[in-house]
């Protein structure tokens, strides 16, 4: 009896399973958070500014840069675990080994300075004795005990990380710009908009989808 018989014409050998394609673009999720996150971490850093610059201004804006730095906290999270469980995709294939490293390394340094930043600043009000105060007065427990010395140094690292966080923002959008105005590729239309505009990328996704029909 011939085996073979059995076997459904349509069956493809277990080699021919190929992977599944790169995405073309990032997912919705990781569209809103980056673009509410990125106005946020402005909104915060021109918080800081003012903060330092005007003490009329200074209660008011403490009240908000409380309450906007753990809003940055959580969201981070939720970010992190979308970016774990959807891969991003991939950069241009001829984009130069520099750029790519430079792209990689400036992306999970801004994870790290978005994470840092608000724990940092949690940990400098609680040793500084100063209550962080949420919205209607609600404050979050203190999470290091009260210290002058270490305050000072917690004061001094948060200064000089949101002096690195405001470098970062400004290289990540200039690589943004230099992809969409130098590069014309679809790096920043696949966080901007959601879907690629390049015509070379387009028959690239239409190759994918062919393949996967096949």
């Amino acid at each position: 009896m011939n085996d073979t018989a059995n076997v459904p014409e349509n069956h493809a050998p277990l080699n021919h399973v190929e992977s599944c394609p790169d995405p073309r673009h990032f997912n919705f999720t990781a569209r809103v958070l980056h673009w509410s996150m990125a106005l946020m971490i402005l909104a915060m850093l021109f918080v800081g500014i003012g903060m330092v610059s005007s003490l009329s201004l200074r209660p008011a804006l403490i009240s908000l840069h409380q309450p906007l730095g753990i809003a940055i906290l959580l969201l981070v999270i939720v970010r992190l675990i979308n970016r774990l469980r959807h891969r991003p995709p991939p950069l241009p294939a001829d984009l130069p080994a520099v750029q790519v490293f430079a792209a990689k390394a400036s992306h999970w340094l801004l994870y790290a300075l978005m994470f840092a930043m608000p724990l940092i600043g949690w940990c400098m009000l609680s040793v500084g004795g100063y209550p962080v105060t949420m919205f209607n007065g609600f404050a979050l427990p203190a999470i290091a005990p009260h210290n002058a010395t270490v305050y000072a140094v917690f004061r001094s690292a948060h200064t000089w990380l949101a002096l690195l966080l405001f470098a970062t923002v400004l290289m990540h959008l200039a690589a943004a710009l230099f992809h969409a105005w130098v590069r014309r590729d679809d790096v920043f239309a696949s966080m901007a908009r959601g879907y690629v505009t390049n015509a070379k990328t387009l028959g690239e996704e239409k190759e994918h989808e062919n393949s996967a029909n096949e």
